[in-house]
């Protein structure tokens, strides 16, 4: 089964293109079963890039999900038209009685910030209580990620000396995880960040397993002990061309910044970057789609705010 969408959405037709199998809402809403109800946070400035890339990984199960997208009141969004905002997202009040089976919150550049010092901080704060009684299962990535293990265990965020930026080999510390079914024992990744979180400070909450890392970038992917909320340090929705459009982007505003390692054949620009990390981002999504959500969530939504959290 497909993702359910708008056809009016950007991504629709650029993933029908590319042979992703999207359903009209029209046609899903004659078929007799009870999709999943997924939000996607989205608090990337590029929305229209992030939500394609998102929704392209979403796309690969025999599930039917409903998707929702999220923006900040508190913060407004440059780089999106606002027509785009207003015709396919709500804000958080639109959607608080509302439950979900999953939430995907993303990363932001805003990492350089204190968290407190972030615009819509306490709206991300309302929105991760709101999600233990109103969300069966959230993934957050990147800067998602940090904020939200510091919210919930106080886990801080740390300066790089220099940007973490590239493809990085990862190893699987968990073979028996169903988020990591399928997972060869190395895996690719790409990062892009300039603060990380430590193996040190993570390992002291007993209620928190990592489940990848890697020697290059660090800690990947930790994992509450119930699949209630996963954290992914890395962009595995990431496009082929994401990280090139990042480093000339940069390049032409007159920044130092270094190529991105292992991305570039022979680190060399003009080349086209291999794309390495496709399989592995299919299938965490999967994984978490079928194995934390589907196979766990209650058939009656609302009995989400029933469990114990």
């Amino acid at each position: 089964m497909p993702i359910k969408i708008n056809i009016d959405l950007p991504a629709y037709e650029k993933l029908i293109a590319e042979n992703i199998f999207v359903m009209p809402e029209g046609l899903a809403s004659h078929q007799d079963i009870r999709p999943l109800r997924i939000a996607i946070l989205n608090l990337m400035p590029k929305k229209i890039e992030t939500e394609t890339q998102i929704l392209r990984m979403l796309s690969n199960t025999p599930l039917q999900v409903d998707i929702e997208l999220l923006q900040t009141a508190t913060h407004s969004s440059k780089n999106t038209p606002p027509e785009h905002l207003t015709k396919f997202y709500k804000f958080f009040d639109d959607v608080k009685d509302d439950y979900f089976d999953g939430l995907i919150i993303t990363g932001a550049p805003v990492e350089m910030l204190e968290f407190s010092d972030v615009d819509y901080w306490d709206e991300l704060c309302r929105i991760f209580d709101w999600s233990k009684t109103h969300v069966y299962s959230v993934m957050h990535i990147c800067w998602g990620a940090q904020a939200g293990l510091f919210y919930r265990y106080g886990i801080p965020k740390y300066k790089l000396p220099s940007k973490m930026f590239g493809i990085f080999k990862h190893k699987l510390l968990s073979d028996h995880h169903p988020l990591l079914r399928g997972f060869d024992e190395e895996f690719y990744v790409p990062h892009s960040r300039h603060t990380e979180v430590r193996r040190s400070d993570i390992e002291k909450i007993d209620e928190l397993e990592i489940l990848a890392e890697s020697d290059e970038s660090g800690v990947h992917i930790i994992c509450d002990k119930r699949q209630r909320n996963i954290y992914i340090m890395g962009h595995s929705e990431y496009d082929r061309k994401t990280l090139a459009d990042e480093y000339f982007r940069d390049l032409n505003k007159g920044e130092t910044i270094a190529v991105p390692a292992n991305y570039f054949p022979h680190d060399a620009p003009d080349e086209k970057p291999s794309l390495k990390w496709r399989c592995h981002a299919n299938l965490m999504f999967s994984n978490w789609l079928n194995y934390c959500v589907y196979q766990k969530t209650p058939f009656m939504i609302e009995r989400i705010s029933d469990i114990d959290i």
